[in-house]
C-alpha cells in the first residue's frame, strides 16, 4: 500500500536518529565503528573478511576451472566500451591531480573488495560524490549511464533518489542523500585491456569491468527503504523491485505442492529451525552480500531443470531481471551463460509465498547467485521484515566477481607474450 512506511517513522528526537543527526559522513563513519553502537558489531564482523585473498563464491569451497573463459565478445554481444572509455576519460580530465590519484587504482587492486551497502563509510575508496562539484558528479553519472542499459541506469538512479528522499523524511540529509556514494576507477580506460569502475553507498553498489569487449557486472547490491517516493519532485517513483518480487511469487505458484515444499527451506523469516547465525544482524538472510567474496553457499531447495515449464520460465525471467542492468549485448551473453547451466541451477525460498507476504529467495548456479530479501527497519521503526524494505544481491560465482577471472587470464597472456 502506498505510504505504508509512514506508519513506522521514528519520533524526530528518537536517539536512533538524534544521536547522529548533523554528522558528516566521516564523523558518522568513525562513530559507526565503536563497539556497542547500532553498527559497531557489523564493522567488527566484516573487517576481517576484507583481508582475505579473493577466490570467489562457491557452492562447496572448490573453484571450478574453465567456467569463465576470456574470449572476445560474440557479434552483437559487445559492451559499449568506446562510449565508456570516452566517459571515463572525460571524468579524469575534469579532476585535479590529487582527486585523480584518489579515484584510480590498479585493475586488480584489493580496493575492489571495499564496497559495502550500509549508509556508513567503512572504507573511503575513490571519490565521495557528495563532496565533488556538480560538473564532476555529472561526469561520474555519465560514466555509469554509458555503461548500463537505459533501464539499468534508471534503476540505479532510483536507488540514489530514494536514499536522498529517506534522508529528507528522517532528517538525516548529511548521512543519507542522493550523492552519498563513492566512485572508484580501476585500470586505465582502454578499448581492449581490462578496466572498470565501482559505485557504492547506501542501498546501491555496482562493480563493472570490461575487457576484450566483454562486460562483468557483479557484485551488485540494490535495495530500498522505503521502496517509493511519495512526496517532492520525484513523487510517484515506487515498487522499484516489483518485477523481482512478482516473478518469485509466480514461480512458487507454478510449483506442484511437493516441489513447493522442497523449495521452502524455512517457513518463517526468523525460524526456530534455522541454525545459529543463519539470520545475520546486517545481512539478515542474504548470504552473498558485502565482504562475502569467498563465501561457501551450498545449493538448497529445488533444481530448476526439474520444475514445470512455467516455473522454469519464471526462474530464467528472474535471472533476466537481475541481468537487466547490463546493456543489450552483454545481457544476451550473460543469459546465454545462465541458460547453459540450467541443469545445475537451484531455487530456494524462506517465508510466505502469497501476495503481500515477506520472503527471501535465491537463484543459484555455478555462474549466478541472485538473492532477494525483505528486511527489518533501519531508519524506520519496525523489527520484523516489511514488503517496502527490499534488498537484492547479484554475484558471479567461481571467481568472476569484479571480472577477476578474466583479468587474471588477460594478465597471464600478457606475461606469456601474447598480443
Amino acid at each position: 500500500m502506498p505510504g505504508e512506511y509512514r506508519r513506522h517513522l521514528f519520533p524526530h528526537d528518537h536517539p536512533r536518529l538524534a544521536e547522529i543527526r548533523g554528522l558528516d559522513p566521516y564523523a558518522y563513519g568513525e562513530l559507526a565503528r565503536k563497539p556497542g553502537t547500532f553498527t559497531g558489531g557489523l564493522v567488527a564482523n566484516w573487517t576481517p573478511l576484507y583481508r582475505n585473498d579473493f577466490r570467489g563464491v562457491t557452492e562447496n569451497g572448490v573453484l571450478r576451472e574453465g567456467l569463465h573463459p576470456l574470449t572476445p565478445a560474440e557479434p552483437g554481444e559487445e559492451a559499449p566500451v568506446e562510449a565508456m572509455t570516452a566517459a571515463a576519460r572525460d571524468l579524469l580530465a575534469a579532476l585535479d591531480d590529487e582527486s585523480r590519484a584518489r579515484l584510480t587504482h590498479p585493475v586488480d587492486a584489493v580496493e575492489w573488495q571495499t564496497w559495502a551497502n550500509p549508509e556508513f563509510l567503512q572504507f573511503d575508496t575513490g571519490l565521495r560524490l557528495e563532496l565533488q562539484p556538480e560538473p564532476v558528479r555529472e561526469k561520474a553519472l555519465a560514466l555509469v549511464r554509458a555503461s548500463l542499459s537505459p533501464e539499468g541506469y534508471e534503476l540505479t538512479r532510483a536507488m540514489m533518489l530514494i536514499n536522498g528522499f529517506l534522508g529528507e523524511v528522517v532528517g538525516l540529509e548529511t548521512i543519507l542523500n542522493e550523492f552519498s556514494y563513492n566512485l572508484a576507477l580501476y585500470g586505465t580506460p582502454d578499448l581492449r585491456a581490462p578496466w572498470g569502475w565501482q559505485l557504492y553507498g547506501h542501498h546501491c553498489a555496482l562493480n563493472c569491468l570490461v575487457v576484450e569487449g566483454r562486460m562483468a557486472l557483479s557484485p551488485v547490491f540494490l535495495g530500498a527503504e522505503p521502496d517509493e517516493i511519495d512526496a517532492g519532485p520525484h513523487a510517484g517513483l515506487r515498487d522499484v523491485f516489483a518485477d523481482r518480487v512478482e516473478l518469485g511469487l509466480r514461480l512458487m505458484a507454478a510449483l506442484p505442492a511437493e516441489q513447493r515444499r522442497q523449495a521452502v527451506v524455512y517457513e518463517r523469516m526468523v525460524d526456530p529451525a534455522m541454525p545459529e547465525g543463519r539470520v545475520d544482524p546486517g545481512d539478515e538472510r542474504h548470504l552473498a552480500g558485502a565482504f562475502q567474496d569467498n563465501r561457501v553457499i551450498p545449493v538448497e531447495g529445488v533444481r530448476v531443470a526439474d520444475l514445470p515449464a512455467e516455473a522454469r520460465e519464471h526462474a530464467l525471467a528472474i535471472a533476466a531481471t537481475f541481468a537487466g542492468l547490463l546493456p543489450e549485448g552483454p545481457r544476451a551473453a550473460r543469459l546465454r551463460e545462465v541458460a547453459a547451466h540450467l541443469e545445475e541451477t537451484w531455487f530456494c525460498w524462506i517465508g510466505g509465498h502469497r501476495p503481500g507476504d515477506v520472503f527471501y529467495y535465491r537463484l543459484q548456479s555455478p555462474v549466478i547467485v541472485a538473492e532477494l530479501d525483505h528486511h527489518c527497519g533501519v531508519f524506520l521503526d519496525y523489527d520484523t521484515p516489511k514488503p517496502f524494505h527490499v534488498h537484492t544481491v547479484l554475484r558471479t560465482p567461481h571467481g568472476n566477481d569484479y571480472g577477476r577471472a578474466w583479468v587474471r587470464q588477460w594478465q597471464a597472456r600478457r606475461q606469456a607474450g601474447a598480443p
